[in-house]
């Protein structure tokens, strides 16, 4: 899903926003509400991305999203949302004040 398109999204719904990042690119920014569990620990925190309806996958630019969707997708994960560009097309595109790396 373009960045756009996902801005327009939350407006209307509220799925669980999985940023895949690790902690020290997070901190430099992240989309509100969303929660960090970067890519190596997915596997550990699985349960919590099942207990998820729908859920939007986040990273710095969309290869290791989509990464970890392939990965949810075979562990019959609930509705997956890759954000297309990632972060770094939500600041370009969406959030023009959020810091950029």
């Amino acid at each position: 899903m373009e960045a756009s398109e996902l801005s327009d999204y939350l407006q209307s719904e509220s799925p669980l926003l999985l940023d895949v990042r690790e902690p020290w690119e997070f901190e430099i920014c992240h989309l509100a509400d969303s929660v960090n569990i970067p890519m190596g620990q997915i596997p550990r925190q699985l349960e919590q991305v099942r207990a998820a309806e729908e859920c939007v996958v986040i990273c710095h630019h969309g290869v290791r999203s989509m990464q970890v969707i392939n990965f949810l997708l075979q562990q019959s994960c609930a509705k997956l949302i890759n954000l297309d560009g990632g972060v770094d097309a939500w600041a370009r595109l969406v959030d023009r004040d959020m810091a950029q790396y």
